[in-house]
């Protein structure tokens, strides 16, 4: 008897079978990941760093928006790394 879980797995590999990367491909999403780690660690000690200097001005409002700016950053490069990883994996 199987579990939900084989049974689930089964449904999903039906539905859209698990496809195998080339070596290529994987060494270059592996370097994508590593060059996007890379940039999000640069912005975020430019940041803190620039936040630091805010905070002891005391300019909560400027840390405030250096914080909402890290979000964004950091949000937009996982966006940015997923679509050049996609296009990878398409072979584009």
């Amino acid at each position: 008897m199987k579990t939900a879980y084989e049974l689930a797995m089964e449904r999903l590999n039906r539905t859209a079978p698990a496809t195998q990367l080339s070596k290529a491909k994987k060494e270059a999403l592996a370097e994508l990941d590593s060059k996007y780690q890379a940039r999000i660690a640069e912005r975020e000690i430019f940041l803190k760093a620039e936040m630091a200097k805010a905070s002891a001005k005391g300019d909560l409002e400027a840390l405030q928006q250096l914080d909402q700016q890290l979000s964004s950053d950091r949000k937009s490069l996982r966006v940015e790394l997923e679509e050049k990883k996609e296009q990878v994996r398409q072979g584009k």
